[in-house]
């Protein structure tokens, strides 16, 4: 039998790693089986949290468009109404439903030829988050814009 070398194990050369897990040299390698497990599932959830965010932001962006343009509607709908001697909050009302928002406020200014219709609606959030509002609220004004305050 040869005589062995300082530090050779039997079945092994001087560079390969025992089982101790040391290299050659006499330093500890870790082992990094499962890391690249780890950083897929912190991206996977990064990506999950941003499209989430991208979600409630873009429901929020609808619900505020959708609460401007319907606020237009109802307030040019009841400026024409009040233009032809009707009630104009009660016709603001009635399209304020049509376009499946509420109705807040109504307020004419003026007299029959000369006015201003101020209306408020409030729009709900489809998918509200938590610490947001849960209705867009938007106002508009329709008639002879120069007598508001």
């Amino acid at each position: 039998m040869a005589a062995r070398a300082a530090g050779e194990r039997p079945g092994r050369g001087a560079q390969g790693a025992g089982v101790s897990g040391r290299r050659a040299g006499g330093r500890r390698h870790r082992d990094e089986r499962g890391a690249g497990t780890v950083l897929m599932v912190a991206a996977v959830l990064v990506a999950a949290v941003l499209a989430g965010l991208v979600l409630v932001v873009r429901g929020y962006l609808a619900a505020v468009h959708h609460a401007r343009s319907a606020a237009d509607l109802v307030a040019v709908s009841a400026a024409a109404r009040q233009l032809r001697g009707q009630d104009a909050c009660r016709a603001a009302a009635a399209v304020a439903e049509t376009n499946a928002v509420r109705l807040r406020a109504c307020r004419v200014r003026g007299d029959s030829f000369d006015f201003v219709v101020s209306v408020t609606v409030e729009q709900p959030v489809r998918a509200p988050a938590p610490m947001l509002p849960a209705v867009v609220p938007a106002t508009a004004h329709a008639g002879r814009i120069g007598l508001l305050p």
